[in-house]
């Protein structure tokens, strides 16, 4: 016997299926929009359509994991906040799938020479930008390790 819980009723379209990436993208946005740091629950009343506390927990996990968001514990639960935002989220997806490939070079190459030339001509200005921040100063005082400056934080 077919299982009805999951079959669409009839004359209902089936349920779309999720982008990937799309849930930790919702949640994220709804972290943001947090006054501070969010329980599992109040981010679960926040999303739309049903889903199930443990599918809120299991993506706040992965984001966790992630960097995405960071938690802090609240009796026996934990309270979330963002530390990434939707563009940092993409951004670290994307250096995911680099970090997956063989030959980067190539992967790179093949990236840049799809680019429109707006992307290009940005990209271009945020490498430029990049290379001539403090951190690759000769001045030892300001290439600093910037895990130390941290760390005396």
């Amino acid at each position: 016997m077919a299982d009805e819980r999951h079959a669409p009723a009839t004359g209902d379209a089936p349920a779309r299926r999720r982008g990937q990436g799309e849930l930790e993208a919702q949640v994220l946005a709804v972290l943001q929009q947090a006054p501070g740091p969010a329980s599992a629950g109040w981010v679960q009343e926040r999303l739309d359509g049903d889903l199930a506390y443990t599918t809120v927990m299991t993506i706040l996990s992965r984001l966790h994991a992630k960097n995405a968001v960071s938690r802090t514990r609240s009796g026996r639960s934990y309270l979330w906040q963002a530390s990434a935002d939707a563009a940092g989220l993409a951004a670290l997806r994307m250096r995911r799938m680099l970090d997956g490939e063989a030959d980067r070079d190539a992967v790179l190459a093949s990236f840049v020479s799809a680019l429109l030339p707006h992307d290009e001509e940005l990209l271009r200005a945020l490498l430029d930008a990049a290379s001539t921040g403090p951190e690759t100063s000769a001045d030892p005082e300001t290439s600093a390790d910037p895990a130390a400056t941290d760390r005396e934080s």
